[in-house]
């Protein structure tokens, strides 16, 4: 198929290293009926734009440096992050198998679920805490380990979770915006997208920083989602364009928290 618009050309280009990982300048040339130049042009202007990183004979996914370690990101906010993991609960009353995602906002949830509960996560955190909790059962996810988000990703997970029907599937994201749900990472977007989609009910847990944020990955509109949780630090006008969306909006209160 030829791709002679190059604001077309990029979103396939866009498209092909979300679902690989990579392309090739010389094949997707070839493929598309253009140049090599006018590949590796494209290439060039998607990883100024840090949504691809230059590799010999193409480009593979970005460092996502947008995506800063986990045990970075767990210590920021972490007042919020139990807040909000607190206020979920009410949303998981019943649920005897629950999903969780990998993400700073939704592992304090292994210390919190109900005794019984059937815990299925690819987060390296979460499946400890759950493991040593000592009454909950345990389905860890497998697959190649990331360390930025100290989880497991690529195929073999993918194909874990397609295989599971959860109750509930409690999801993170990097920035959440009235057009939907972003990440910094494909893999961790090709698994949000797996776990909505094996799930009765989803529930997007984000702290109120993440709102009208940006990151390079869109991982689908709002309608992947059935709830979503953030903290009573929210702006007014961002809470607006959630709520206009048709979904339901939680506020957690984060002046005082107990999960004890």
């Amino acid at each position: 198929m030829r791709y002679a618009d190059a604001p077309a050309r990029r979103e396939e280009l866009l498209r092909r290293l979300a679902a690989e990982g990579y392309v090739s300048s010389s094949g997707v040339a070839d493929e598309f009926g253009v140049s090599e130049m006018t590949i590796r042009r494209d290439l060039r202007q998607l990883a100024a734009e840090g949504l691809a990183r230059r590799v010999i004979g193409g480009a593979s996914l970005p460092d996502l440096g947008h995506a800063r370690p986990f045990d970075e990101r767990a210590g920021t906010g972490s007042g919020e992050k139990r807040a909000i993991a607190a206020a979920c609960l009410s949303l998981l009353e019943g649920a005897s198998t629950i999903a969780l995602d990998a993400g700073t906002t939704v592992a304090p949830l292994a210390d919190l679920v109900a005794t019984g509960t059937t815990v299925v996560s690819h987060s390296a955190p979460v499946i400890q805490a759950a493991i040593e909790r000592g009454d909950l059962d345990v389905v860890a996810i497998g697959g190649t380990y990331q360390r930025e988000t100290r989880s497991f990703a690529g195929p073999a997970a993918r194909r874990s979770i397609a295989d599971y029907s959860f109750d509930v599937a409690v999801l993170s994201a990097t920035a959440v915006d009235g057009t939907g749900l972003l990440c910094a990472n494909a893999l961790d977007a090709e698994l949000k997208q797996e776990l909505s989609r094996s799930a009765r009910t989803t529930v997007l847990l984000v702290d109120h920083s993440k709102l009208g944020a940006r990151a390079p990955i869109r991982v689908g509109g709002l309608e992947l989602v059935d709830a979503i949780v953030t903290d009573d630090g929210a702006d007014d006008d961002d809470l607006a364009a959630l709520r206009a969306s048709g979904v339901r909006v939680l506020l957690a209160a984060t002046e005082e928290v107990d999960v004890s």
